[in-house]
């Protein structure tokens, strides 16, 4: 009954502190402004499991997308055995589905062990390419001393995990065999088998491992739960409805203000009576707050995994820009945000805005809008919207755009064209030829 007790405050504190922090990623998200997101849910909910569910974005990089499928698939079926663990600690039983399920518990306990190697083997891998073979994607200035201790932290739980779980049902498996206590025959341990000729022979010392590790495996999930809203490996949790409100627009379609769209109406055409859409209160973005829900959403579904600066031409070619660094800002400046908020209230200034304080005009202007970030990224991220709307601000607000744009805009307003020649004289390289 102690044990039972303790185990349901563990389980209860762990909710209710995940609880907590996922409803403070929830009210950061809507910090942004509203946008709409609800049409054509059939189409959605395809992207979403084509994306989301069938990972098809990853298998461009093979290595990469078969680690991660073991990893993904392990996580999400290990998961039910997670489920009996939990109503083990509650009720005091031991292995409950044993019984209910009969021949079907060995076949599954035998797939689980195979999934937490396949899942150690994996993790192993990505140690080594993140910390032996040092893959440059995973490298750059935004990657920081946490960001690449997150992953590695990640890796090494789901190893001590894995490592954990076959342990215990080693030790479980040697007290079936001696028919000591309730460890009676139950379930099928093809890897677990193995081990347990390196585990102690007497019951009370494997009782004392296949606790230990009972309590180390459920207490670390539980722990774990509660690291991955700090974590970039929220994605677990944040890939699905991200892609489910995917921009179902084609890439580069660009977003028209309505109030900017209406004025110009009525000065083409005098009889055209503008819808009242308010006055907008602010063109473009300089913080946050201008963003939309959805662009707060995809930073905090980030995955850090460089695909997207990887493919940058403008990355690549040595400029300043790079589409990870602006997802990851725009998380951490949310995030202080929020933190101001909890702290401060709603009407405190911290004096910093996304633009300058977390990123460069530098950058912005580096980008040249070719959306290859935006097709690389696995979870349907896309950084040029932040970029975009930058601009926009810079632009229309600060009227601050760099001397040869500022040139093609006098061209066009003057000539009707990005060129400095009249429009009578536009054809006149045809004639002298």
């Amino acid at each position: 009954m102690i044990a039972q007790a303790i185990f349901i405050i563990i389980l209860g504190l762990a909710v209710f502190l995940f609880a907590k922090n996922v409803g403070k990623i929830r009210r950061n998200i809507l910090l942004g402004k509203d946008t709409d997101r609800s049409d054509n849910p059939a189409l959605r909910w395809k992207v979403m499991a084509k994306v989301a569910l069938g990972q098809t974005k990853m298998v461009k990089r093979p290595v990469a997308a078969i680690m991660h499928f073991f990893i993904y698939v392990g996580f999400v079926i290990i998961n039910l055995e997670v489920l009996e663990i939990m109503i083990d600690g509650i009720f005091g039983s031991h292995r409950i589905f044993s019984q209910p399920l009969g021949s079907l518990y060995g076949l599954l306990i035998g797939a689980f062990e195979l999934l937490a190697v396949l899942v150690l083997t994996a993790c192993v891998v990505f140690l080594c390419r993140r910390n032996v073979v040092h893959l440059k994607r995973f490298s750059g200035v935004e990657m920081t001393s946490w960001p690449k201790s997150d992953a590695n932290y990640i890796l090494i739980t789901e190893i001590l995990l894995m490592t954990a779980f076959l342990t215990m049902n080693a030790a479980d498996y040697k007290l079936q065999l001696l028919h000591f206590e309730h460890y009676v025959k139950a379930g099928s341990f093809p890897v677990a088998s193995l081990i347990a000729p390196i585990l102690p022979d007497g019951a009370g010392a494997l009782v004392v491992v296949e606790r230990v590790c009972w309590w180390f495996h459920i207490i670390g999930i539980l722990a774990f739960l509660n690291y991955l809203p700090y974590s970039k490996h929220f994605h677990i949790l944040l890939a699905f409805p991200n892609t489910y409100y995917s921009n179902l627009n084609n890439k580069g379609k660009f977003t028209n203000m309505a109030s900017v769209t209406n004025e110009v109406k009525a000065m083409l055409d005098p009889s055209f009576v503008p819808e009242n859409t308010g006055e907008p209160a602010r063109f473009g973005v300089k913080d946050v707050t201008d963003l939309s829900w959805k662009n707060l959403m995809e930073a905090y579904t980030c995955t850090e995994c460089g695909r997207c600066t990887s493919v940058c031409p403008a990355n690549i070619t040595g400029k300043l820009l790079s589409p990870r660094k602006i997802m990851m800002d725009t998380r951490d400046r949310v995030t202080e945000v929020g933190n101001n908020l909890d702290k401060y209230g709603k009407d405190h200034d911290d004096g910093k805005t996304l633009l300058d304080n977390y990123i460069t005009r530098e950058e912005l202007w580096a980008c040249t809008t070719c959306n290859a970030c935006a097709e690389a990224c696995p979870v349907n991220i896309n950084p040029v919207e932040i970029i975009t709307e930058m601009r926009r601000y810079i632009v229309m607000e600060e009227s601050q755009a760099p001397a040869s744009l500022n040139n093609m805009f006098g061209n066009v307003e003057n000539n009707g064209a990005p060129w400095k020649y009249s429009q009578a004289d536009r054809f006149n390289w045809a004639e002298n030829k």
